[in-house]
């Protein structure tokens, strides 16, 4: 077989509760269907099956194994099973969610029967190339991590630690957090071993701090440079329900958040809604009820990486705003809605080595 370039398109939160289903896709799948691989995030289980647990975020991230059709309305051919909801519902939830997406011809990564399964990585081959797929989790409640011999997902958690800046009693401290050594090794050790026989090496990180803009917890940045140091070609992060950064590392390109691309979720009562507020932050679109993660929330971002057998020939991103009826909705240069997405994108990323240039609809990404 004949080699050429592999264009991967990478997307964020898929995990909507509100049907029709159909019609999410709708305004986005023309573009979708420019890939070669299309990958997403996974944010509920599709299970009739389980028992909720009692400190998951609620009934919600359970739904009927009917409402995955929206997958297959995108064209995904990969998807990440590592996310803080995975173990919501149990391991048998969990387990009917992999079968089904393996039924519909969707491959899955970062879950599995056990930890060794859950850190396999998804084997994609096109055009002659072989990309592989991990995906890991750093939002994890207690006993949703794979082990030995548990269902769950491939974990890469984080300490966290509280330094004072002064002596003055009262004065907030600096949160640092540190990557678990051993889910660290892990990572290292799998991106290692997939680099060997793949021409290309994606991670899929579900990690960081929701809701809030621009800010990136510090193990974040840590993980990113072991990824890449060990082999990984490309970092596709999400969970914020927000876009986050992009950093270039050792001219590698991380996407910290790719935010939603198509969610939906039950509104905020009023007082829920104030809390909400205090807590991050953030206030939260009156004209975006079932987007409750925050006014930035209908903000998204396509990743796009062309991939070679000797490399990443480029990496861009495709401006992305949801819509009133939760449909993204790929811009397009010339857009005033386009520019100012790709000014929202350089703000958040001002901490991390960047250069955007516009070229047609796309923004390529390189180091500065």
């Amino acid at each position: 077989m004949a080699t050429h370039n592999v264009i991967l398109l990478g997307c964020g939160d898929v995990g909507p509760i509100h049907e029709p289903l159909e019609a999410y896709s709708v305004l986005a799948r023309s573009v979708l269907a420019t890939g070669d691989i299309r990958f997403a995030q996974v944010e509920r289980v599709y299970s009739d099956r389980g028992a909720l647990q009692l400190h998951s975020g609620g009934d919600h991230s359970r739904v009927k194994p009917h409402m995955a059709s929206v997958f297959s309305d995108c064209g995904f051919d990969v998807v990440s099973l590592a996310s803080n909801h995975a173990m919501d519902w149990g391991e048998d939830a969990l387990l009917d969610t992999i079968a089904l997406f393996r039924e519909k011809g969707i491959q899955t990564a970062g879950a599995g029967r056990n930890l060794e399964e859950a850190r396999q990585p998804a084997i994609i081959n096109r055009n002659g190339l072989r990309i592989a797929v991990l995906a890991y989790c750093s939002v994890l409640n207690e006993g949703y991590a794979a082990g030995r011999s548990k269902a769950g997902v491939a974990p890469l958690r984080a300490h966290t630690y509280y330094e004072p800046l002064e002596y003055q009693a009262g004065v907030p401290p600096r949160v640092v957090t540190v990557p678990y050594d051993e889910d660290l090794a892990a990572m290292v050790e799998d991106i290692a071993r997939a680099k060997q026989s793949a021409h290309a090496v994606v991670v899929s990180m579900h990690w960081g701090i929701h809701f809030i803009p621009r800010m990136i917890a510090g193990y974040q940045p840590v993980v990113a440079k072991a990824a890449f140091a060990a082999g990984a070609d490309l970092i596709l992060g999400h969970h914020a329900h927000v876009p986050k950064a992009i950093g270039v590392h050792s001219g590698k390109v991380c996407f910290y958040s790719l935010s939603n691309f198509i969610m939906s979720a039950p509104a905020r009562p009023a007082d829920r809604a104030s809390a909400f507020a205090k807590r991050y932050g953030v206030s939260l679109d009156p004209e975006y009820p079932h987007l409750p993660y925050g006014v930035d929330a209908k903000r998204s971002l396509i990743a796009k990486a062309v991939l070679s057998r000797e490399s990443v020939k480029r990496v861009s991103f495709l401006p992305v705003l949801i819509d009133k009826q939760l449909r993204p909705e790929v811009l397009r240069q010339g857009d005033p809605r386009f520019a100012d997405a790709v000014k929202y994108m350089d703000w958040a990323s001002q901490d991390f080595d960047h250069q955007f240039t516009v070229e047609d609809d796309e923004v390529v990404v390189t180091g500065s």
